[in-house]
């Protein structure tokens, strides 16, 4: 069982936030950033209020099928 304090690696958490996908898939924070708020409707993104978080294997499952470059 986990702990409330301890912190799971990216490759194993459901979602990512801008910051840590952004490290995670190598991309630009900015343009991620700029790429969620023109996506805001995908299903690899949760809002909670102005604050996106990215489905980590949703968001993997995208980049793979639809992205040639962000």
């Amino acid at each position: 069982m986990v702990g409330k304090d301890a912190v799971l690696p990216w490759w194993q958490k459901y979602t990512l936030t801008p910051e840590e996908a952004a490290e995670y898939f190598g991309l630009s924070y900015k343009k991620l950033r700029i790429f969620c708020k023109e996506h805001a409707d995908e299903d690899f993104l949760i809002w909670n209020g102005n604050r996106a978080l990215i489905k980590r294997e949703q968001f993997e499952k995208y980049v793979d099928s639809q992205m040639n470059a962000i």
